[in-house]
């Protein structure tokens, strides 16, 4: 028998997907899941005419490969990955490839990667993105890990991944190098902390919509329908608009019978916490964390809801006036999401010396996955005319958008806060935004409090930055200061 390109253990809906794709590409798999029956099942059931060989143990996968061999773990995050690493280490030869395609913490896949290494082995921890449809047909995959593994894995992972036009008429993969060790999975987890971003804000407009202009589900549904043939196409705007419009079996809108209660797996959470370490201002993804947080006490918000005073919406107007201001709104919130996203991203590189290329991620995240939007042309636009920008807002794109949004955006922001709605995406974008934009903020006061109670010191205007100095605010303090924290 012919041996396999590559093996997968793991044969849930994101491992079996995938399997089938690289068959339909060209590629021979050999698969594995602990539960040997689902191997069986699979292999006889969607697999069968297809190359995929079934094996009853991790032995038998490794003996099926060609090498060097490249096995692919689509397990559960944590444990289960290194427990599988231990099993392949004992099995595998030097040059061998271990890849995880899970939704791994990047600071494992930095750890996994040096130990693997350190066997005389490879390894690529990679994000995959785009869910059930995207693994079947044409995911967003963000590889990373040891260098010189991804000549080996990059001819399957760009024919399965989904692929963009290009303005000659030729297709691009949305896949490529991110770079060493960890960077792969840290892509993927800012990722998908700008996408609890773009949640929350298309909440926030339907909120919006529905209460304070009493629009009914299908009414809401043309207006996001309408928004994504405009600047706002993108996927999730997309299946907004299918939502709104899906009926129950009483042929009533079946989103408004849906708890109001929002679960999470704790990609967000993990961006927000990198974000806070790196001493990035990161509003909108922790906003839009909390705002999951604050979702889930329901029982909590009902009894609230009868006891405690503030403004009941009413009708802003003319509505179709707001809905334009809404689409405006959403788009410069947009923008700061993704500007705050790349600026972690940044950070994260000079952390971790890696050397990730800004425009080439804005065109892995173009297609299959789940933030794929026409607005992610504009990014890879925008690091193609300055591959060092240092911040999207200083693009000319960008400062126009915001320029043209901004009054609208402003004016949701002001009506939502009168009428009692929530916007805290929104309103934190704008709040990061005039913030950046702000020549002189009150941190000077912070500092002297600061200065004042705990000898922190602080800089001066009319001294050369990183000189450190003391004030006995009260006359009666010493002239011992406490430490600087600084984030190099």
């Amino acid at each position: 028998m012919d041996k396999a390109d590559i093996g997968l253990i793991g044969l849930a809906v994101m491992g079996q997907n995938l399997v089938l794709n690289m068959a339909d590409h060209g590629f021979s798999v050999a698969v594995f899941n602990r539960t040997l029956t689902t191997v069986d099942e699979f292999v006889a059931g969607s697999a069968k005419g297809k190359n995929i060989t079934g094996v009853h143990s991790i032995e038998e996968l490794v003996s099926a490969l060609k090498p060097p061999r490249r096995v692919m773990l689509m397990v559960k995050a944590g444990q289960p990955v290194d427990d599988f690493i231990e099993k392949l280490i004992a099995l595998l030869e030097p040059g061998d490839i271990i890849i995880d395609g899970g939704n791994s913490n990047y600071a494992d896949t930095i750890r996994r990667t040096a130990y693997v290494e350190s066997k005389k082995l490879r390894y690529i921890g990679t994000g995959v993105s785009g869910g059930e449809e995207g693994a079947r047909h044409g995911p967003s995959i963000m590889p990373g890990g040891s260098p010189d593994a991804w000549s080996y894995v990059r001819p399957i992972f760009q024919a399965i991944a989904a692929k963009v036009k290009r303005p000659d008429g030729g297709e691009d993969p949305c896949c490529d190098w991110v770079g060493e060790n960890g960077a792969g999975h840290y892509v993927k987890m800012v990722h998908n902390g700008i996408e609890y971003g773009d949640m929350q804000l298309i909440c926030e407009a339907y909120h919006l919509m529905r209460d304070t202009l009493d629009m009914t589900a299908p009414e809401m549904q043309k207006v996001f329908a309408g928004w994504n043939k405009g600047k706002l196409d993108s996927y999730l705007i997309e299946i907004t608009s299918d939502i709104l419009a899906y009926q129950d079996v009483d042929h009533t809108p079946l989103v408004d019978k849906i708890l109001d209660a929002a679960e999470q797996k704790g990609t967000g959470k993990w961006t927000g916490i990198s974000a806070l370490e790196m001493g990035i201002p990161l509003t909108m993804v922790v906003e839009a964390v909390l705002a999951r947080s604050l979702s889930a006490l329901k029982d909590e918000r009902l009894v609230a809801s009868q006891v405690l005073p503030g403004p009941r919406p009413k009708s802003l107007g003319d509505p179709q006036a707001f809905i334009q201001d809404l689409q405006e709104a959403i788009y410069a919130s947009k923008i700061m999401s993704y500007t705050q996203g790349y600026m972690l991203m940044r950070a994260a590189a000079r952390e971790y010396g890696w050397n990730l290329n800004y425009g080439g991620i804005a065109l892995m995240w173009r297609g299959g996955c789940i933030i794929r939007s026409a607005f992610l042309g504009k990014i890879k636009e925008a690091f193609d005319h300055d591959p060092v920008l240092s911040n999207l807002l200083l693009d000319v794109y960008f400062k126009q958008q915001i320029e043209t949004s901004q009054p609208g955006w402003r004016r949701v922001v002001a009506r939502a806060i009168q009428k009692g709605i929530p916007v805290p995406a929104m309103s934190s974008a704008l709040s990061f935004y005039d913030g950046y934009r702000c020549e002189s903020l009150p941190a000077n006061l912070l500092q002297a409090q600061r200065d004042y109670f705990g000898a922190h010191t602080y800089q001066r205007l009319d001294k050369p930055r990183g000189e450190y100095f003391h004030t006995n605010w009260t006359g009666h303090g010493g002239d011992v200061t406490s430490t600087v924290w600084k984030k190099e």
